[in-house]
C-alpha cells in the first residue's frame, strides 16, 4: 500500500519564520522559446531552486516547499519525467555537502513506491545527510498529489480535521513539526493551484507571478514575500476595522 508524506499543523505565532510553497511553472515554454528543448527548461529550474534556498532565510523563511514534480507528471512523456526524476537526484547529490554546511534540512514528501530505486537513495541519503539542519527547512514534493494524500488520510480512519491533520504529517514527522503555510507563489504566468498543498494552503496567500521559473530568482522570492506582507490575513476573523485586531507578520 502507498506511503503518503504530507504536511499540516497548526497556526504559528505571529512572529514565526514564514512558510513559504513555490510551483514552479514554466520550464518547458521557456525552454521552447530559447529554442531548446524541454529537459533544458527543467535543468535550468534547478538553478532557480539553488537561488531560493540562498536567498530564502534571510527573507524570514524558515520552511520553503518546492513541487518538484507531481503525481499527474507521469502523464507526461517518459523521456520528459526521467529527465525530471534526474534533475532532482542531480540537485540532491550535488547540493548535500553544501546544505549540511549552512544548516539546511531536506525532506521530501510525496509518494515512493513508484519512484526508481537510486532516486529513492539519493533521497533518503539527502535526508539523512541534512537532517540536523535548522536555518530552513527546504522540502521537495515529488510524486506528490494532494488529493490522494487526504484520501490516504481518510482511509487510515481519520474523520476530524484534527486527526486528518495528524494522519497527513509531515516529511514522515508528528503534524506539529511543519508551521502552516502562508505563502504559496506559482511562476510562469498560470493562475491555479493545481493538485498541491490543498489541504495546507486553507488561509494561505497566493502570489502569481508571470516570469517563468527559470528566470526566478532571489529578488522575485523577495517581491513575493513583501506583498505577503502587504495582505491582511484575518484567518475567518475580523479585520483591524472590526471588532479584532489585525493578524501580521
Amino acid at each position: 500500500m502507498p506511503t503518503y508524506f504530507a504536511a499540516q499543523s497548526h497556526l504559528p505565532p505571529p512572529d514565526a519564520p514564514l512558510h513559504a510553497a513555490i510551483v514552479p511553472d514554466g520550464n518547458g515554454r521557456w525552454a521552447v522559446a530559447q529554442g531548446l528543448p524541454r529537459a533544458a527548461g527543467h535543468r535550468a529550474g534547478v538553478d532557480a531552486v539553488r537561488r531560493c534556498v540562498r536567498a530564502a532565510p534571510a527573507l524570514g523563511i524558515g520552511t520553503l516547499t518546492i513541487d518538484a514534480l507531481s503525481s499527474d507528471n507521469w502523464k507526461r512523456p517518459r523521456a520528459e519525467v526521467v529527465s525530471i526524476l534526474g534533475c532532482i537526484a542531480e540537485f540532491l547529490l550535488g547540493e548535500v555537502a553544501g546544505h549540511r554546511a549552512e544548516g539546511v534540512r531536506v525532506t521530501v514528501i510525496g509518494r515512493r513506491d513508484r519512484l526508481p530505486d537510486d532516486v529513492r537513495r539519493v533521497i533518503e541519503a539527502a535526508e539523512s545527510a541534512t537532517a540536523a539542519g535548522t536555518a530552513l527547512h527546504l522540502r521537495l514534493a515529488v510524486d506528490y498529489s494532494s488529493r490522494e494524500a487526504i484520501l490516504a488520510a481518510a482511509r487510515s480512519g481519520a474523520a476530524t480535521p484534527v486527526t486528518v491533520s495528524a494522519a497527513l504529517g509531515a516529511d514522515g514527522l508528528p503534524a506539529r513539526s511543519v508551521p502552516d503555510l502562508d505563502l504559496i507563489v506559482r511562476t510562469g504566468g498560470e493562475v491555479r493551484l493545481g493538485d498541491f498543498l490543498l489541504w495546507e494552503c486553507a488561509y494561505a496567500e497566493l502570489v502569481f507571478v508571470r516570469t517563468p521559473w527559470p528566470e526566478f530568482g532571489a529578488e522575485d522570492l523577495a517581491a513575493a514575500v513583501a506583498e505577503y506582507g502587504r495582505r491582511e490575513r484575518r484567518f475567518g476573523g475580523l479585520s483591524a476595522h472590526g471588532t479584532r485586531a489585525e493578524v501580521r507578520r
